[in-house]
């Protein structure tokens, strides 16, 4: 409805100003106008349409504006809208003297240009001076906040806000980042992975419903435990599906997405979006095993090759045993023999420890029962 009503107040407003604006023109051009009711309907017409195009530019730097002002925090808000306001007192005050001189008729629009030219260069002059050094102005309010003297000292800086899809709220695990301070700023879920996490709930399949109901209870977890920092983001985007509309609001708001989605991750990182696949930093804090260390583990099961067996270490890392088949169901100590990084996970290799007794085979036997 907004955008309607601005859309019809700048057609009106461009018609009426190029209905009048006819009477604006020198004397000398409307002495060879031979109809000024015609002239009068082209100027409308014409500044009409250009008023309209206005209008689109500016429905496109009001949502943008709406946007980041729903993601910019208070303090940086607060700062850049009073540097905004002193900017444009001071165009005003410079203004007075300009209005007072007598100028003559052909430079009648000298005026007119210089306000505004003024108050576009004072108003952003005060908005960028209140971005580098507003912060350290709203410290005077409030010298105890270490952070913020940190902040504004340029010595931290203010945390990015985190945007969650539909995989990382199944997931669950971000509950626990989240509790540990791992994860900081402001957490964002766009309305279109409730939606999301609502049709899941409402699935006729099992598996799907219990994923969304588990979505649910725990953003109605967050909420309880975290508040206001939990923010529910309703801006509509064109996109074709959930990962599309969080790109593009993640892109938006200059913010983290944080996804166990690898291929999600990856498109991200290709259209230069920040990303923090959860996945990844479970790879990054595992443990390493060097060739030669010992390992004390159970084997489980038996891995793609006859003779091999299959043990995992306690974070979830598979280890194949060489000639472990037959220990299958047994704790035993194997030796590190290499291991292999892929995109979803790490695999170690290794052997039975010469410490294993050997059978009339040749090879390490089974410990008894």
């Amino acid at each position: 409805m907004a955008d309607l009503f601005i859309l019809v107040l700048f057609l009106i407003s461009g018609a009426i100003t190029g209905w009048i604006g006819v009477d604006w023109l020198p004397k000398e051009t409307l002495d060879q106008v031979t109809n000024i009711k015609n002239l009068k309907i082209a100027l409308a017409g014409l500044i009409a349409l250009i008023g309209l195009l206005i209008a689109f530019l500016f429905q496109q730097f009001r949502n943008q504006l709406i946007q980041k002002i729903r993601t910019m925090p208070t303090d940086l808000l607060i700062s850049r809208l009073i540097g905004l306001i002193l900017g444009l007192i001071i165009a005003n005050l410079s203004l007075a003297p300009v209005l007072l001189l007598s100028l003559p008729q052909e430079l009648f629009f000298a005026k007119p240009i210089y306000a505004i030219l003024s108050n576009i260069f004072f108003g952003l002059l005060g908005y960028n001076l209140a971005d580098i050094h507003g912060r350290s102005i709203l410290r005077l309010f409030n010298p105890n906040s270490t952070e913020a003297l940190l902040i504004a000292d340029g010595i931290i800086t203010p945390a990015t806000a985190k945007v969650l899809d539909t995989s990382i709220i199944i997931d669950g695990r971000i509950q626990a980042l989240l509790g540990f301070g791992l994860i900081e700023g402001q957490v964002i879920v766009a309305q279109s992975v409730i939606e999301e996490l609502q049709k899941l709930a409402d699935s006729s399949n099992n598996e799907k419903r219990g994923k969304g109901r588990r979505g649910l209870k725990l953003l109605n977890k967050l909420r309880e435990s975290y508040g206001r920092r939990l923010v529910i983001n309703s801006t509509k985007y064109e996109g074709n599906g959930t990962d599309d509309i969080l790109l593009k609001l993640t892109s938006d708001i200059g913010g983290i997405l944080i996804t166990v989605d690898y291929n999600l991750s990856q498109v991200a990182q290709v259209q230069e979006i920040k990303v923090l696949n959860l996945s990844d930093l479970v790879l990054a804090v595992r443990p390493e095993v060097q060739p030669g260390e010992k390992l004390n583990l159970k084997v489980v099961r038996e891995g793609k090759e006859d003779s091999q067996g299959i043990a995992y270490l306690e974070d979830g890392t598979m280890v194949v045993i060489e000639e472990g088949r037959q220990w299958i169901g047994k704790r035993i100590e194997v030796v590190v023999t290499g291991a292999l990084q892929t995109p979803t996970g790490r695999m170690v290799f290794s052997r039975a420890s010469n410490d294993q007794p050997l059978n009339k085979f040749g090879t390490r036997k089974a410990p008894p029962g």
